[in-house]
């Protein structure tokens, strides 16, 4: 369907942190919601094909799946060039399902993990599925099924950065990566099984900041001159932050990629031979695409606390409850009366669950948000939802995973309907005991 696009002036990337909008995605927020129901994810596609422009310095850009794995989104970053990354058996199938091909130079499709489940072992060795080891066991288990062939390793440097500690993914608590004092037995145990070491990873955490991610520079150089000339790509992995609240910037990524793109011009020098830089942002290109839009369907006062309570809750949006993450939100109005008072709100879900609150802190620290008066049938719309939100979506209390939907040069698609009751429970049964 077809809707009227946004008044002239206001482009689909227009400011993200007003209070109150009229329109997502370039599109009438009222309308999108009568179409397809509430709660319901709105993606557009020009800020995701925006932001796999920007990092078009990089060799390749391999996409985080496990931030949106929408078959629409990976379709729509495979048709304009993007690799994409899976870190499971599933992703593995989605990649596949999305036109993806399984083999190819470099690897359409590559599997990172620190683990293999068997149904991933199996599913990467039939393939030929291109993978990252992040253990030793990986590298003993790969080799043992599929001797004689390709592996880049992804290496723990022995330190982390996130913008929580729940995603800081190096150093000796993070159970990610090869440790990087066990790259001498990565090699031992690749040469036993005739495996080579072709590429080099890193990731140290999501959200992380220029600083921390360019110590990885370093980390990366060290580690790649260790394993030796047959590695021909090291990656940047992801983390590249974008901006929750108006205080917050984005990386500088013309600066990033010269750190990058030192240490790589230093490596072919130092071996003679090209080194292709990957990088492998997930967030950052889809997190700011999203929207999650709810109704309001209750306005409570406890005490001195004003509540809006949403028809969506962390069964759909989970970054709150998890991270303490901060989204921007504002107000639709119903009745298309932009001129509103503002007041400070707490806002939350229909669970059963105290902590079904879209404003916390980490820790779980109930806050209140400056909003404009609102009334139930009004919408609520949590912006840069694209990343972490559907892909965390849950059952809980038996609700319907969302409804998502693309926009593409002012026309909106369902990209998946809502789920059914009978979608819900389609794997169930009741034994007959008697």
């Amino acid at each position: 369907m077809r809707f009227r696009p946004a008044p002239v002036g206001v482009s689909p990337m227009d400011d993200k942190f007003a209070l109150i909008r009229t329109h997502v995605a370039g599109l009438p927020a009222l309308e999108l919601a009568r179409q397809f129901g509430t709660p319901v994810f709105v993606y557009d596609a020009a800020v995701i094909l925006q932001r796999l422009s920007d990092l078009r310095q990089f060799d390749v850009v391999r996409y985080a799946q496990k931030a949106c794995s929408s078959l629409a989104v990976l379709d729509l970053l495979r048709r304009h060039g993007a690799l994409v990354d899976a870190v499971s058996a599933g992703e593995v199938l989605r990649a596949l399902a999305a036109g993806y091909q399984p083999t190819g130079d470099p690897p359409p499709i590559v599997y990172t993990a620190d683990i293999f489940d068997r149904h991933a072992l199996e599913l990467c060795c039939q393939q030929q599925i291109h993978v990252n080891c992040g253990s030793l066991d990986m590298i003993e288990q790969f080799g043992r099924q599929s001797p004689g062939g390709h592996i880049t390793v992804r290496i723990n440097p022995g330190f982390g950065h996130g913008h929580s500690r729940k995603t800081n993914t190096g150093g000796p608590h993070s159970k990610h990566g090869i440790w990087h004092e066990q790259i001498a037995e990565s090699l031992q145990l690749a040469a036993k099984h005739r495996l080579t070491i072709t590429g080099v990873h890193m990731h140290i955490g999501s959200g992380t900041d220029l600083e921390h991610l360019a110590q990885v520079c370093g980390a990366m150089e060290q580690a790649a001159g260790q394993i030796g000339p047959q590695v021909y790509t090291i990656s940047a992995g992801g983390g590249l932050p974008i901006p929750y609240r108006q205080d917050q910037q984005y990386v500088d990524l013309g600066a990033y990629f010269q750190l990058w793109d030192a240490t790589r011009q230093r490596l072919e020098q130092r071996w003679g031979h090209p080194v292709r830089l990957e990088i492998e942002p997930g967030r950052y290109i889809v997190a700011e695409s999203g929207w999650l839009l709810a109704e309001i369907r209750a306005v409570k006062r406890q005490a001195d606390n004003i509540f809006y309570l949403l028809d969506a809750g962390f069964n759909n949006l989970a970054r709150p409850i998890l991270y303490g993450a901060y989204h921007p939100m504002a107000i639709v109005p119903a009745d298309g009366n932009t001129s509103r008072k503002m007041q400070e709100v707490i806002v939350g879900g229909p669970l059963c669950e105290s902590g079904d609150i879209f404003t916390q802190e980490e820790g779980g620290f109930v806050t209140r948000r400056l909003l404009p008066q609102a009334g139930v049938g009004d919408l609520l719309a949590i912006g840069c939802a694209g990343a972490y939100g559907f892909v965390m979506g849950s059952n809980y209390n038996s609700k319907p995973l969302a409804a998502e939907v693309m926009v593409y040069n002012g026309r909106a698609e369902l990209i998946r309907r809502r789920q059914s009751f009978d979608e819900m429970i389609i794997g169930e049964t009741i034994p007959r005991w008697d």
